[in-house]
């Protein structure tokens, strides 16, 4: 099979949730190295890809500030981040769709080569990122390259009531993809973890 090249891949940053165990602020608008979250992910995911978008359900005009398209959940009532990639299947115009949350800025800069060299070399329509946790493998599921013809599959499963990423790509041809860097995929999900992010920021600056 032929490798993918970035141009046939669309980014997606996934800036739509609650954040409730983060007191309900905008998770997407805190600030990491002197700029929003979001933003910070979009540039990363842009050195990687082709086109780009954002997923927000809220305070639209300072996302669209950050110069890409911004699309709402396709699903009310934030049913989680598989709304997100819904959203970015629909809106795809490439074969492929990879997306990252706005939480876990310092991704691997060769998340997207990686994963696409994956799904060729297995013949898969899903790749995931993986890091292991105490020998464990655990897959970092919302860092997902999914083939964009998997939308009417997605829609489905989620307007059959189910929401867990896991349980959807276990349904499809996946591979796990190990990047040995697990601090790269460290996740802010309350005030306190966006400060231990904003701390290594500032360590790393």
């Amino acid at each position: 099979m032929n490798p993918i090249s970035p141009e046939d891949i669309t980014g997606i940053v996934l800036a739509g949730g609650r954040a409730t165990r983060m007191g309900g602020v905008d998770k997407g608008l805190q600030t990491h190295r002197g700029m929003p979250l979001a933003l910070y992910t979009l540039l990363r995911l842009q050195r990687q890809v082709g086109p780009t978008m954002i997923n927000a359900n809220r305070n639209f005009a300072a996302y669209e500030s950050m110069g890409v398209p911004v699309w709402p959940d396709a699903l009310p009532d934030y049913p989680g981040p598989l709304a997100g990639m819904l959203t970015g299947l629909e809106r795809c115009e490439t074969p492929w769709l990879l997306t990252v949350p706005c939480d876990t800025p310092d991704f691997p800069e060769d998340l997207a080569e990686r994963l696409a060299r994956a799904v060729v070399a297995q013949d898969a329509d899903i790749a995931l990122a993986a890091t292991r946790e105490d020998g464990e493998l655990r897959a970092q599921p919302v860092f997902c390259l999914v083939r964009a013809t998997l939308m009417e599959d997605l829609m489905a499963y989620l307007q059959s009531g189910q929401r867990k990423i896991d349980r959807w790509t276990a349904r499809h041809r996946c591979v796990s993809v190990e990047f040995e860097d697990a601090a790269a995929f460290f996740n802010a999900n309350t005030l306190e973890e966006l400060r231990q992010l904003q701390q290594r920021s500032g360590a790393a600056g």
